[in-house]
């Protein structure tokens, strides 16, 4: 017994309609997502904020374990990255300094922490300005105050 396939020339594919649906599609959920994800960018840089803090937090404790005490306002963040000149001169500091890429960094809007110390909240006050770069501030402009992280 013979078997005969019948082939069948049927051509696959989308038409234009079906692919300005799939677009009109798209184009809606971008519309929705997009503002969504755009307002994102500032919380992420609080965030870092928050975790570059912490970071120097955790330096200026090491290095107050080695030297006896925080550093002075005077002496500022440098002293985590190089011996202090003025102010009281530490003599156990560390080597290689007590930041891991040798340099104190910026806040990420790109200004600098405020140390204070001693600090009014604690030994040491440290301060980002938040997106403003200006003392106080609402929402993304908000200050950051170590003494507030919990």
């Amino acid at each position: 017994m013979k078997l005969t396939v019948k082939k069948k020339n049927s051509q696959a594919g989308f038409t234009l309609i079906e692919l300005m649906v799939v677009i009109v599609i798209l184009g809606v959920l971008a519309g929705l997502i997009i503002p969504r994800i755009m307002g994102r960018p500032d919380e992420a840089r609080q965030a870092k904020a928050k975790i570059q803090m912490e970071a120097l937090e955790s330096a200026l404790k090491l290095y107050k374990l080695d030297n006896g005490g925080y550093p002075t306002t005077d002496q500022g963040l440098k002293a985590l990255i190089e011996p202090p000149s003025i102010g009281n001169i530490p003599k156990n500091w560390r080597q290689d300094g007590y930041l891991e890429k040798a340099k104190v960094p910026k806040d990420p809007w790109g200004n600098d922490f405020i140390y204070i110390s001693p600090g009014s909240h604690g030994d040491f006050d440290l301060t980002c300005l938040g997106k403003d770069g200006e003392a106080g501030g609402e929402g993304v402009n908000k200050d950051i105050n170590n003494w507030e992280l919990e």
